[in-house]
């Protein structure tokens, strides 16, 4: 049975930067797509970025210019480099992984910015 391991969550002062990682632990392969949502309290689950298995990647203007979404097919993880943290950028983060008709979610890491 395939899951989400997710880490690297945490607290960290504005401006700082922080990087989450995601490995799908199991039995998977070929990937199709990969990424991270993240939800703050009272607003709905939104999507952060993604990145499909050649390598396209899709940012939300939010993210855009400050986040870097990368993946290591041959490890089964994606990676999420989170630079210039801002207050709004608060939430659980959750790992995204699809194949074929296979979704998985991840447990949800917290981060925290300060200001």
């Amino acid at each position: 049975q395939v899951h989400l391991v997710e880490s690297g969550g945490g607290l960290v002062q504005a401006g700082g930067s922080l990087r989450l990682s995601c490995a799908a632990a199991g039995s998977i392969f070929s990937i199709d797509m990969m990424g991270w949502y993240r939800q703050a309290p009272g607003k709905q689950r939104e999507l952060v970025a993604v990145i499909t298995r050649d390598g396209r990647t899709d940012y939300a203007d939010s993210a855009k210019g400050r986040f870097t979404i990368s993946r290591d097919d041959a490890k089964n993880t994606v990676t999420l480099q989170m630079n210039s943290l801002k207050p709004e950028d608060t939430a659980v983060y959750y790992c995204h992984v699809r194949r074929s008709v296979m979704i998985l979610w991840g447990q949800g890491t917290q981060v925290t910015v300060s200001s």
